[in-house]
This record gives structure tokens, C-alpha cells and sequence, in this order.
């Protein structure tokens, strides 16, 4: 057996400002039953100690996490449509986490696999460094109000906790429907040392073709919002 791989300390500060307030929605009966008949299948417990994912997946593949998949949309279809990679997705709120667990066993999907657990707490105990390709966060809560800000998740010591889990030549993909939080979340990611940008020192980039179009974002634009999306590459 190999050594575990030493984990930064954690972080006191991100874990005592949470980015999120738990507000558990009603579940569907549909959403409850998925908890029962698929958690054991899809769900991970979190223990606060190092995952094995190739034990998870029963392979080795590239891994792409997303933080806060909110219904799940995003990731059943990154699931059917990049079947070469593995999927690790984080998410508190028990309905979209239900409903993503009815969506991939509809789908049979095999490469993703889901926390319901704070993602500080998932990425400081159960992500082995360096062994993410991609991280995503699309759509995070905006804490729009000015003394809220400090809840917003893009943070300098989060954006670092990021860089320590990916690996070289890994990428960070942001994207938010409100302007001064992408301009918030440039401005943390071009001080941050650990990332390079991806197309241009201090640009925003086309929207991929690998980021579908979500509920969130179409009542964003129908709000009249942009949409903003930010790539950077692990230094």
C-alpha cells in the first residue's frame, strides 16, 4: 500500500463562511425514492478521508468535478456526451440531487458520481492533489448584496485549495449571469498565482460548446442578463 498523500491544513476561514445556506426545498416523492434507490449506486458518503475514484469508477479516466450542479442538467448531459471521463459532482440541496440521480439511472450512466456535502470540506479531505482535468463552476449564487460578498465562493483561498487539487495543464471553467460578480471573479482569478488565463491576461471567453444552456442561465437572460464565462489553465 502506498502512502496517502499529504493535504494542505484546513482552511478556518472557508470553512467558518460558508458559501451557501442550507434552505432544503420540498422533495418530490420522485426525489425522495431516487435517495432510495440510487444513492448506493451514485451517491458518496462523505468520511473526511481520501477517495480511491478509480475504485469509484472502476477505471482510471480523466476527472471533471462541478461544485454546485444545482438540478443536475449540466451534468447528465456532460455525463452521456463525455463518456471518456469521470464526473464528480457537489451539491447541498437534496431535490436536484434527487433529481440528477433519477435522471443518470434513466440514462444507465456509469461515470458519475455525486457528494451532498459541502465542498470545502469534499476537496480539502477527499480529492488526492493534483488529480483533477477540470473543475467547474457554473452559476453560483451571487450574494449580489455588498455585505453578502464575502459569502460568494470564488474567493482567493478557494481558487488556491482548487489549484492544489488539479492537475498541471488542468482547467478551471467559471461562468455567472451577473456582471459584478464576473468582474469579482476576474479579479480573483488574475491575482491568483496557481492559474493562467486561458485565452488572454484578463479576458472572459466565448461561450464553449461543452457548456449547455441551463435553467439557470435562460431565466438569467430572460432577466435581461449577460452571461460571462471564465477559463484558466493550472500554472
Amino acid at each position: 500500500m502506498t502512502d496517502q498523500p499529504e493535504l494542505p491544513e484546513p482552511s478556518p476561514h472557508l470553512r467558518r463562511i460558508r458559501s451557501f445556506v442550507l434552505r432544503e426545498g420540498r422533495m418530490t416523492p420522485a426525489q425522495q425514492r431516487a435517495f432510495d434507490a440510487h444513492w448506493a449506486r451514485f451517491g458518496i458518503d462523505y468520511t473526511g478521508t481520501v477517495q480511491d475514484f478509480d475504485a469509484r469508477f472502476d477505471r482510471q479516466a480523466p476527472r471533471v468535478l462541478e461544485i454546485g450542479f444545482g438540478n443536475g442538467e449540466a451534468l447528465a448531459w456532460a455525463s452521456e456526451h463525455d463518456p471518456a471521463r469521470d464526473h464528480v459532482g457537489i451539491e447541498v440541496h437534496g431535490p436536484g440531487v434527487g433529481r440528477l440521480m433519477n435522471a443518470l439511472a434513466a440514462r444507465d450512466a456509469h461515470n458519475v458520481r455525486i457528494y451532498k456535502h459541502d465542498a470545502v470540506e469534499v476537496l480539502e479531505h477527499e480529492i488526492a492533489p493534483g488529480t483533477l482535468a477540470e473543475a467547474r463552476i457554473w452559476f453560483p449564487d451571487p450574494w449580489h448584496k455588498k455585505r453578502h460578498n464575502k459569502r460568494r465562493i470564488v474567493q482567493p483561498q478557494f481558487v488556491a485549495l482548487l489549484a492544489s487539487r488539479t492537475a498541471p495543464g488542468g482547467l478551471l471553467h467559471l461562468a455567472t449571469d451577473w456582471q459584478p460578480y464576473a468582474e469579482h471573479m476576474l479579479e480573483v482569478m488574475e491575482a491568483a498565482p496557481a492559474w493562467r488565463n486561458a485565452i488572454a491576461p484578463g479576458q472572459y471567453a466565448p461561450k464553449p460548446a461543452w457548456r449547455i444552456e441551463t435553467h439557470f442561465e435562460r431565466r438569467g437572460l430572460k432577466l435581461g442578463h449577460g452571461v460571462w464565462d471564465l477559463l484558466y489553465l493550472k500554472a
